[in-house]
């Protein structure tokens, strides 16, 4: 509640409304989500652990990545696909399942990387030497984050909007002010009128953690 409109990009303006819940769902070296609530005075912050809820798939394609992670035997969650880590997954789902093939210069950029994530986004957004494989990449994340993004929409009628924290977006801003993120976020059958109402923004500030703990100081002071 205490950004400036410097601090924030806008995705959808909607109509908010006054006191509304207010969701936030950060996606970086995990997948962050918590949401807001006015008591009558303040907005009070409440932690969450949704990121580690289940992978819903939302298309053909999501379902077979879905099956892809299910072979490692471990629990597949929204972090899982919707993280730092979560992009380097979608990746070697398509290179691996036959979707793409990687280009020469992209492996040779890639071995020896301990985190490929930067290389996937980077490539992605390069519009001059395009990269099918890290351009679908970052597509079927970018659907997974809009989707959960309105999940947390509807379980929480964040009618206050809902804000996108984390390392990720800011470095995708390109990716994220297209048609598809909105699209997909208000793609829940009837209540697509609700969702279009609600504004969603992009945290481009760096420090708000510290902005955050500093304003709890202040208050406590």
């Amino acid at each position: 509640p205490k950004l400036a409109e410097v601090d924030l990009a806008v995705i959808n303006p909607g109509k908010r409304e006054e006191f509304g819940a207010i969701g936030l769902i950060a996606p970086g070296t995990g997948l962050g989500e918590a949401f807001l609530v006015w008591d009558g005075s303040q907005y009070l912050p409440l932690p969450s652990e949704g990121g580690h809820s289940d992978f819903a798939a939302t298309s053909s394609m999501e379902a077979d990545l879905l099956q892809f992670l299910l072979k490692s035997g471990t629990h597949v969650s929204y972090e899982s696909v919707c993280s730092g880590k979560g992009i380097t997954n979608i990746y070697y789902f398509l290179k691996e399942l036959g979707y793409y093939s990687e280009p020469v210069w992209l492996a040779k950029r890639l071995r020896g990387e301990r985190d490929p994530t930067p290389v996937i986004v980077e490539a992605a957004l390069d519009q001059v030497n395009r990269c099918d494989i890290c351009e679908s990449t970052m597509n079927i994340f970018i659907n997974i984050l809009a989707a959960e993004a309105g999940n947390m929409a509807l379980k929480l009628m964040t009618t206050g909007g809902v804000y996108l924290g984390g390392g990720i977006p800011p470095k995708i801003l390109p990716l994220l002010t297209t048609p598809k993120f909105l699209n997909s976020f208000v793609n829940k059958g009837e209540y697509k009128d609700l969702l279009n109402n609600i504004p969603i923004k992009i945290i481009l500030n760096e420090k708000i953690g510290l902005y955050g703990a500093a304003l709890l100081g202040v208050k406590n002071i």
